[in-house]
């Protein structure tokens, strides 16, 4: 729906013609005085860009990729899965068709390949764990983006001197559940390319320090031996983490500090 609004419709509704100095043409106008060609699109793609993410974001709440992973559907038979309201349901379907996620052959919708291998829960290749955080957490934090670049303050759980993020989500065990799912999604990519290129061979054990739930080395998911492993978990603390990750040996050839632990650390640290 959005890509079709912003290609067609939106821009030139939005953008008023000056007659004396540009000529509109469907969604482009040509400047008289140069006769060059501009266009509203990307403008529009951008700032219009969370209707096509928030379509997204939906569809991996209510798991609908895992549901047509198991059995392509209708509209009819998606709705009842997914508690569909009769008035949006095709709408929501044939966006996401729009989009690139979904396909539609005779009226049934079938996942795209890439959906079907990234966005099924059934499937270790599963990374939506961090559009799953995105929809219940960031989504919402980013309407506080100006008010973050004038003021310098957290738009997070932190916001008017609220608890710290990292000591109320342990204190939350499904929230932190939820985190490291996240985590997990963010780095499994970053983690099969390791276990296929890491000379695992020249070395006889290895240890983890995890990023969300230690994907890296875990048994059925990588090459990594798993024999001799040994999980180090999250401290909390960045001396705590130095300290764990300054001694972690990869067989002789020294130490390995991912750096997913050292993203919210300041120079300072």
């Amino acid at each position: 729906m959005s890509a079709l609004c912003q290609k067609r419709t939106c821009g030139a509704a939005l953008i008023p013609a000056n007659s004396r100095e540009l000529t509109l043409g469907g969604n482009e106008m040509t400047n008289s005085s140069t006769s060059h060609t501009i266009s509203p699109e990307h403008i529009m793609q951008i700032g219009l860009g969370f209707w096509a993410s928030k379509t997204l974001l939906s569809a991996v709440e209510m798991e609908l990729f895992t549901h047509l992973s198991k059995r392509p559907g209708t509209v009819e038979t998606l709705q009842g899965q997914l508690g569909l309201h009769p008035r949006s349901a095709r709408d929501f379907l044939d966006a996401l068709v729009a989009l690139g996620f979904l396909e539609r052959k005779d009226g049934v919708y079938h996942n795209t390949a890439a959906v079907d291998q990234f966005l099924d829960k059934g499937k270790q290749s599963y990374i939506g764990g961090m559009l799953e955080m995105a929809n219940l957490r960031l989504f919402g934090f980013w309407n506080g983006l100006t008010e973050a670049l004038r003021t310098g303050k957290p738009q997070n759980e932190a916001k008017g001197g609220g608890t710290p993020f990292f000591v109320a989500l342990y204190a939350d065990p499904s929230r932190l559940k939820e985190f490291l799912k996240a985590m997990t999604g963010l780095s499994h990519l970053a983690n099969l390319a390791i276990a296929k290129r890491f000379p695992w061979q020249n070395h006889s054990q290895f240890r983890r320090c995890r990023n969300g739930a230690g994907r890296l080395g875990r048994p059925g998911s990588s090459r990594a031996p798993t024999s001799h492993g040994h999980r180090i978990r999250s401290a909390g603390d960045s001396a705590d983490l130095r300290g764990v990750c300054g001694a972690t040996p990869i067989g002789h050839s020294g130490k390995v500090c991912p750096g997913g632990f050292l993203r919210t650390f300041n120079p300072e640290r």
